[in-house]
């Protein structure tokens, strides 16, 4: 964790970046323009395996003890030095 001074910061944020001293009002605007965006056509989502997972985890068979040792050895894999 890293600890500020206390005369580093004004107030919540630092006051320095000038996106930061946006008012309010901006700051609500630029949210509903981020929100409003629509996913753009082929945006790589595979609608079929959403559901199918979705399916999967309601009905409470899609973590599997199989499935969970395959990620423990990729995690040892990636992690571990060899």
């Amino acid at each position: 964790m890293h600890q500020h001074a206390s005369t580093c910061l004004k107030g919540p944020v630092s006051r320095s970046r000038r996106s930061w001293n946006k008012g309010p009002a901006q700051v609500k605007e630029t949210r509903r323009r981020v929100s409003r965006k629509a996913p753009a056509a082929g945006d790589g989502i595979r609608h079929d395996l959403v559901a199918r997972v979705r399916q999967e985890i309601a009905a409470g068979t899609y973590d599997t003890p199989e499935k969970w040792q395959a990620a423990l050895e990729r995690f040892l894999e990636r992690n571990l030095p060899e």
